[in-house]
């Protein structure tokens, strides 16, 4: 075995920890960041799942498929005739990879730059300030590297049901679904949650007719009960078949299909489907990552368990991302990475976790941060909701994209905004300025005196603002 000494080693390089070695680097740190990721040509290639088969690779398929529907379906309204549209899904997935291909390259030049040690192999934590380097491909001599930091930042993976493995033929997991070289004609998805929505939105719009089947009673239940009605109503006018409390009971499969055999309520029903996806959720990917002798343990659903400050309970050893409490999110996994850098070069670093903003990139988008109607009449709050469509704001009816609206709830006393939800064209960027308002703990009145472009999106969010004091503009208040 080899040895080096880091001031800090980072095990993974998904969204929490490449990002965590590049600010440890920018500290001054003499940083390494361990990651086994390795590509369909063999080839080391950093960013983790976000990267490689998860948020970067899905937004590239619902981009393609968007533009693919919007060409078929309304171009003849804006006065664009064109003949037969087809799809060439070859070529789709080829510029997926293209893209892949150059943001993991785009990490590579900034741990260049920023003097990162990049190991390929899998990192186990083997000691306090130890970590034992295997290779990938299993062959090759351990290397231990020493550090006086070691922070864990090794992701999640799908999570897979007993008797529902998947087997690249007719099942597959969340990142499967993203290579499918053709349109199944029937596509079942286990698990109508943030992931299942936005894999069958693609397909549906490439011409697979699907069906989502969710264990539970209620849809999207930790949105906004507004919104997740708004939402379960558009993509069923979509054509997603959306079924709720469904448990699958026994998947039955050839070579060319599946028949997913569910009970709903007393009823015993059955669907068959050319392709099955399962998308249940993810688990932390912890297995293997903790030597037995190190002092560290996972707990019983694979989570390491941390403090408010990343930090576990052997000093020196740290733990970021979809490892530790809190939600699955790459840009959670982030803030955490930086908290902890700036924490052990400083000794201070924060991440807000009450603006933390979540992001569903389905058509409308759906996005929200901060608490909801739901949780504040739990918790006895007293508030005023203020809401405003888009299809009241010039540019969505300009741009054709009316459907949806801004919610904004507000304290009825202070006015300090509590929450903000949405759906509709592009939230996905408009809620970072509901997340700036809530960090600098902006009222409702705040953002309705905060002068907004016309015509914009955004104007939504300013009148949603007025209308949380029945001041609303261009609606009628009530």
């Amino acid at each position: 075995m080899s040895s080096s000494d880091f001031d800090v080693v980072v095990i993974g390089a998904g969204p929490g920890g490449y990002v965590a070695a590049i600010r440890c680097a920018q500290l001054g740190l003499k940083t390494a960041c361990i990651d086994r990721w390795i590509d369909n040509d063999n080839k080391p290639s950093l960013g983790g799942t976000c990267l490689n088969v998860g948020c970067i690779p899905s937004k590239a398929l619902l981009d393609s498929s968007e533009r693919f529907e919007q060409i078929r379906k309304h171009s003849a309204e804006h006065g664009i005739q064109t003949g037969p549209v087809e799809i060439n899904i070859e070529q789709m997935q080829q510029r997926k990879r293209r893209i892949v291909s150059e943001l993991t390259a785009g990490i590579r030049a900034l741990f260049k730059a920023n003097k990162v040690t990049s190991v390929n192999g899998h990192g186990c934590l083997i000691a306090p300030g130890k970590v034992r380097v295997r290779a990938s491909d299993g062959h090759g001599e351990d290397q231990v590297i020493s550090a006086q930091h070691v922070i864990l930042a090794s992701g999640s993976e799908p999570t897979v049901l007993p008797g529902i493995e998947p087997n690249g033929k007719t099942i597959f997991d969340s990142s499967g679904a993203l290579d499918f070289d053709t349109a199944p004609s029937t596509l079942g998805i286990i698990g109508a949650g943030v992931i299942g929505l936005e894999l069958g939105s693609v397909w549906r719009r490439l011409g697979s007719k699907v069906v989502l089947l969710e264990a539970l009673d209620k849809f999207l239940p930790s949105t906004d009960s507004m919104i997740a009605r708004e939402a379960q109503k558009q993509f069923s006018r979509q054509g997603l078949d959306i079924r709720l409390g469904c448990q699958v009971t026994q998947v039955e499969c050839t070579s060319q299909d599946c028949t997913i055999n569910y009970r709903q309520g007393a009823d015993d029903r059955s669907v068959p489907v050319e392709r099955l996806i399962v998308a249940v959720g993810r688990r932390p990917c912890s297995d293997g990552l903790l030597d037995p002798a190190c002092g560290l343990q996972i707990n019983e659903r694979g989570f390491v368990e941390v403090d408010q400050n990343c930090a576990t309970a052997i000093d020196g050893v740290w733990a970021v991302g979809d490892l530790v409490r809190g939600p699955m999110l790459a840009h959670k996994a982030s803030e955490e990475g930086v908290a902890v850098a700036e924490r052990i070069a400083s000794g201070a670093g924060h991440v807000d976790f009450a603006t933390v903003p979540w992001v569903i990139y389905t058509d409308p988008e759906i996005a929200w941060v901060g608490t909801t109607e739901t949780q504040l009449k739990t918790d006895a709050i007293e508030y005023r909701a203020g809401v405003f469509p888009f299809a009241a704001t010039g540019r969505a009816k300009a741009v054709g994209m009316t459907d949806g609206f801004v919610k904004i709830l507000a304290h009825a006393d202070t006015d300090r905004i509590l929450g903000v939800h949405m759906i509709g064209p592009q939230v996905s960027e408009l809620i970072c300025e509901a997340g700036f308002a809530m960090a600098m703990e902006a009222s409702a009145e705040d953002l309705a005196r905060t002068v907004h472009a016309h015509p914009t999106l955004a104007e939504a969010t300013h009148e949603a603002a007025l209308a949380a004091a029945g001041r609303a503009i261009h609606k009628i208040n009530r």
